[in-house]
C-alpha cells in the first residue's frame, strides 16, 4: 500500500471515530431526557456508561491529531495511541457485554426493574401499554390510573406487561450492543492502519539515514 492510500485509510477511521463518539455522546444526552418507558430501558447508570464510552473516543480522536501531526521520526505519540485505542477496546467490550448479558434473561431482569419503579410510573406504563401487572394481574399490579382502576377487571385481563416491555426494551437493546460491537471493527481498523502508519514512517526514516550516508545519492 502506497503512503498516500495508507494515510488515507487512516484519516478515514480517525473521521469514523470521530462520528462514533459524537454519536454515542449526544445519544446518551438525549435519551437522558424524561421519558418513563427509556429511563425504564435505559436507566441512567446505562446511560451513563455511554457517556464515558462517547468521552474516551473523543480523547482518543482529538489525541491521535496531535500524535499524527508530529515530524515522521517521532512515532511515541501513535504508539501510545494505539495504547489508548486498546483500553476503548477493552472497556467497549465491557460495556457491551454487559448489555448482552442483561438481554440474555430480558424478562426476569426487567421484572426486578419494574418492581423498582415508583407506583406512579408502574401505572403510567400500564396505561401506556393498556396492562396489569407483570407476570400475571396479581404480580406487581398497580391499582389506579384508566385501564387497571377496577379490581374486577384487573383479575380478569389477560394483558399483562411482561409482553410490551420487553417486545419495547429487545427493539431498544438489541441494536445498542449490536452498534457497541460494530465500534469494535473501527478501534481495531484505526489501531492496525496505526500499526502501518509507524511502520511506515520507521521505515521512511532509515531510509532518509541510510541516504544521508551515502552523500544524499539515493539507492541505485
Amino acid at each position: 500500500m502506497s503512503s498516500n492510500k495508507l494515510m488515507l485509510s487512516w484519516w478515514f477511521f480517525n473521521v469514523t471515530l470521530l462520528a462514533a463518539g459524537t454519536v454515542t455522546l449526544a445519544l446518551s444526552i438525549v435519551w437522558r431526557q424524561a421519558d418513563i418507558l427509556m429511563n425504564l430501558i435505559l436507566p441512567n447508570m446505562d446511560l451513563t456508561v455511554g457517556l464515558v464510552l462517547g468521552f474516551f473516543f473523543l480523547v482518543t480522536w482529538v489525541f491521535s491529531i496531535g500524535a499524527v501531526i508530529q515530524k515522521n521520526h517521532i512515532t511515541g505519540g501513535l504508539v501510545l495511541l494505539n495504547w489508548l485505542l486498546i483500553a476503548d477496546m477493552v472497556y467497549l467490550t465491557v460495556a457491551g457485554t454487559v448489555i448482552w448479558f442483561f438481554t440474555l434473561r430480558m424478562r426476569d431482569n426487567f421484572r426486578t426493574v419494574w418492581s423498582e419503579q415508583t407506583p406512579s410510573t408502574r401505572i403510567a406504563i400500564q396505561d401506556m401499554f393498556k396492562c396489569c401487572g407483570y407476570y400475571n394481574g396479581t404480580d406487581l399490579v398497580e391499582m389506579g390510573g384508566t385501564f387497571c382502576a377496577d379490581p374486577d377487571f384487573v383479575a380478569q385481563t389477560e394483558s399483562f406487561c411482561v409482553t410490551p416491555i420487553t417486545l419495547r426494551a429487545d427493539s431498544t437493546l438489541n441494536p445498542i450492543f449490536s452498534t457497541v460491537y460494530g465500534f469494535m471493527a473501527i478501534l481495531l481498523c484505526f489501531f492496525m492502519a496505526t500499526l502501518c502508519v509507524i511502520n511506515e514512517r520507521k521505515k521512511e526514516e532509515r531510509f532518509k539515514k541510510i541516504d544521508a550516508k551515502r552523500g544524499g545519492r539515493g539507492f541505485v
